[in-house]
């Protein structure tokens, strides 16, 4: 049975590019940066506060993606429809000013929800992240269904 998450990827397109801006920007530590036997960079950063999970920064080509399969990846990508979750913060108005500071395009100011406060920002290679400051209504799905229509809606 499965326990919990490990690893979530995130598409990147240069490895040295993607570290700094994590690391930098973000303010999450370095996980594991290794060559692997068949030559795949294994590249993993997370925030501090998380140490059980890993974010995979993969540049994609071989031996995972054939060269069509890199071209649609990078298509995605560079056109930001792909996003790479939701962060959870504290405080997202004062984490909004610190990566503003530090130079992280917001692509939504903090708003207010009815699970809390939400920004968007991407990252240098468009993909997007939900940065949230959580409610006490926020992980429960009847309070929650209050606010917004069912998701059978049709």
């Amino acid at each position: 049975m499965i326990t919990k998450l490990g690893v979530v990827g995130v598409y990147v397109t240069d490895y040295d590019e993607a570290k700094e801006f994590f690391l930098g920007k973000l303010g999450f530590t370095e996980r594991f940066d290794v060559r692997l036997d068949n030559g795949f960079r294994w590249l993993t950063v997370g925030p501090p506060a998380s140490p059980d999970l890993q974010v995979n920064l993969t540049v994609p080509g071989p031996p995972m993606h054939d060269e069509e399969t890199v071209a649609a990846i990078r298509m995605l990508m560079a056109k930001g429809a792909l996003s790479a979750g939701a962060w959870n913060t504290d405080d997202c108005r004062a984490t909004h000013r610190l990566y503003t500071d530090r130079g992280v395009e917001f692509l939504q100011e903090p708003q207010e929800r009815p699970y809390g406060i939400e920004a968007v920002f991407r990252d240098p290679f468009g993909n997007w992240y939900s940065l949230n400051e959580t409610n006490d209504i926020a992980d429960n799905a009847e309070e929650i269904s209050k606010h917004y229509a069912p998701g059978d809606a049709r």
